[in-house]
């Protein structure tokens, strides 16, 4: 067993206090993050003004649909009444062309930009659809024998514009959550001036050194350290911590967090660019507008349902007309067969999906930097954490209490801890705080003298005690009998021993602490079907005592910082998917080579460049959480596509008239309602992802 001082100086990083966060890289301007502002409300301001257009397309659409509806010869005859419009049938044409130029103006306008491109999808399909209906009725009116269907092609028009109005609502839904986050930042700052007087200024305008005033009730204008007061900050917007954290002297805030009760003096430490805001918003359009694997496929399988669209209808129209059926009818099937086959609701089954989990990941503190790793997490078998400060706490703490010699374990606990207070070791530290932790009084202590590198001596009320270690107990000629010391000093644990002349009162075991949060973060991890192991610097019997405490299928001990990766490497070879899990400084080797790689406890720092996944807070539960929600994704994604081809399988032979002989037919405007019903569906099973909750 090694002596206290032994014990902290060979276990370094493991052993001692947690590495501190890399720097974040500085941004080339302070007014970036109103840069970032205004492309988010000029992004913000264009979704809402397509939304308003459709909904003005569509009521005047509507409008004029309901008299060409009724004049329709079918519709009265299955209605059982007459009514005409005044110069009929040139009426019905020029309301018919008011819809089809205006109404349809966004598929015509979007069938061109496909063609530009070279990619026809969706717009092409409804462009030809409304096209062709428009033109052979027009040609009916103008003598071509056979009767028009200028009712279809206004339902259709009227049930399409419908469904993209919906849509684009669910969409500005959708990235509404990343637009709340741009507005968190307030516009000034109250700025104290050399002489201690304050004026408002644009939060541009601030560098840092700036001490600024935030109020009661004020959200904090930008990143830095609070220098004078004390409040309550609510960070939930930004971190997804939920409870109120007590600010002070030396304490980080960040911008756009909600100030409480008090008053506090903050001075700048970063600005524009550089903020946490600015970097979380960065991050998440980032990963919005990032096309997954199966984003790509959603869009390959979009340009051949076009394909097959065109295709399929120009052969329905062929194969109608071969079979005798006059053009009208032959027509018909082709324009529903393109309407069935528009692949509106694949083209929305995977964006509104990743616009969705994007935020919602945003908003409980989990940033995804690569929508690939994201998208490969829902196949992760293992997941491995580093040790310390992430299964850890990154400081020593009491983990047993040994009374001997009659005392209690309080007393004992008192006396040591009473002796320890003057010192700022981290093992004299983690006594202290267990002692006032059980609600202990510690006593003053006289003639307090250190030991170097074997304990501390002083006196309590005139009776001298000492803490030591096991080792310098032994040049004492004292010995501990207890199976329960030897056990301790078997996990690895340090283990240092109270004394008074030639009585032994007790020992205490210390180590580096389990987070709480780390026991059901296990749990969890393992119920989703999952390895859970552990890499380590620390002795092996440090680690295996973790590793025991928490469950874990296995654990690597003594492993330096550049032989993690080779760990990582191991397990993959063992046909494992890993996640790897570490604080993100020197972890990173291990961060890059893992099939996903997931910094924790980030704070403020969110460009840990090495990692897929961010986590800001320190909460191994998090990774049960992004774990969950990429599953989750996922299963919507599949959802979706599966919804929107395999109704399409089935929609496009009945559009084309494969159960005509059993009475079963669609029409144009039947297939519009239908395929908009599609896309409603996938819309508003995207939307019910809002439903995850990240526990605790």
């Amino acid at each position: 067993m090694s002596s206290m001082h032994e014990h902290h100086a060979h276990h370094g990083h493991e052993a001692g206090e947690p590495s501190p966060r890399p720097p974040v890289p500085a941004g080339p301007s302070a007014h970036a993050g109103h840069e970032t502002h205004r492309v988010g409300m000029e992004h913000h301001a264009g979704h809402l003004h397509q939304v308003a257009d459709f909904r003005r397309r569509f009521w005047v659409a509507l409008v004029l649909a309901v008299p060409v509806v009724l004049t329709a010869p079918l519709v009265q005859r299955v209605l059982g009444f007459a009514f005409a419009l005044p110069g009929d049938p040139w009426t019905r044409w020029v309301l018919s062309s008011v819809i089809f130029f205006y109404g349809g103006w966004p598929f015509l306008k979007g069938a061109r930009e496909e063609a530009r491109r070279h990619q026809p999808g969706m717009m092409t399909l409804i462009a030809l659809a409304t096209t062709a209906a428009y033109v052979y009725s027009t040609a009916t009116v103008f003598g071509l024998p056979g009767e028009g269907f200028f009712w279809e092609l206004a339902t259709l028009i009227v049930v399409m514009l419908l469904g993209h109005w919906i849509e684009m609502r669910s969409v500005l839904g959708a990235s509404r959550a990343l637009e709340e986050l741009v507005r968190l930042l307030p516009a000034e700052a109250h700025l104290i001036l050399p002489d201690g007087g304050e004026r408002d200024v644009p939060v541009a305008d601030l560098k840092p050194g700036d001490r600024v005033r935030v109020r009661p009730g004020e959200k904090i204008p930008v990143d830095g350290v609070v220098v004078e007061g004390t409040s309550s900050v609510n960070e939930a917007m930004l971190t997804g911590e939920s409870r109120p954290i007590e600010k002070g002297p030396g304490d980080r805030v960040i911008g756009g967090a909600l100030n409480g009760e008090g008053m506090l003096i903050v001075e700048v430490q970063r600005t524009g660019r550089d903020t946490y805001l600015s970097q979380v918003i960065e991050l998440v359009r980032q990963a919005q507008e990032t096309r997954s694997r199966t984003q790509d496929l959603a869009n390959r399988a979009a340009f051949w349902l076009t394909v097959i669209a065109v295709g399929g209808g120009l052969t329905t129209l062929m194969a109608w007309l071969a079979l005798g059926m006059d053009l009208a009818f032959a027509l018909e099937r082709m324009v529903t067969v393109m309407v069935i086959a528009c692949p509106h609701a694949l083209g929305l089954a995977v964006p509104l999906v990743v616009a969705v989990s994007t935020t919602l990941s945003a908003r409980n503190g989990l940033l995804i930097r690569d929508r690939t790793a994201f998208e490969r997490a829902k196949d992760v078998s293992a997941v491995i954490f580093d040790k310390t400060g992430t299964l850890t706490q990154g400081r020593f703490g009491v983990t047993d209490v040994f009374a001997m010699d009659g005392l209690t374990e309080d007393e004992m606990l008192r006396i040591a801890a009473s002796l320890e207070q003057a010192s700022e070791h981290p093992i004299a530290r983690g006594i202290v705080e267990a002692a006032q932790a059980r609600g202990l009084l510690l006593q003053p202590v006289e003639a307090f003298r250190a030991i170097p590198g074997k304990g501390v001596v002083g006196q309590i009320n005139g009776t001298e005690y000492a803490v030591v270690s096991p080792r310098y107990l032994q040049t004492l000629g004292l010995h501990v009998e207890d199976p329960r010391v030897e056990a301790a000093a078997a996990q690895g644990k340090t283990v240092v021993v109270l004394v008074s002349g030639d009585r032994v009162l007790g020992a205490l075991a210390l180590a580096d602490l389990i987070r709480p949060e780390s026991r059901e973060a296990v749990e969890r991890l393992k119920a989703m079907g999952l390895e859970v192991m552990m890499l380590t610097g620390d002795s092996r019997a440090v680690a295996a005592w973790v590793a025991r405490e928490l469950g874990l299928s296995d654990f690597f001990a003594e492993v330096l910082p550049h032989e993690k990766a080779e760990k990582v490497r191991e397990v993959q070879a063992r046909g494992r998917v890993v996640a790897m899990v570490g604080d993100g400084v020197n972890d990173a080797p291990a961060l890059v080579q893992a099939d996903v790689g997931i910094a924790i406890g980030a704070g403020t720092d969110v460009a840990v460049e090495s990692a897929d996944i961010v986590l800001v807070r320190n909460d191994p539960r998090d990774v049960v959480a992004i774990l969950s929600l990429a599953r989750a994704t996922y299963r919507k994604m599949q959802e979706n596509l599966l919804w929107a081809t395999g109704y399409n399988a089935v929609a496009l032979p009945l559009a084309a008239g494969i159960l005509y002989s059993f009475g079963v037919l669609l029409s144009p405007a039947v297939g519009a309602l239908l395929m908009s019903l599609s896309t409603i569906i996938v819309a508003l099973n995207a939307q019910r992802l809002w439903a995850f909750r990240r526990e605790a």
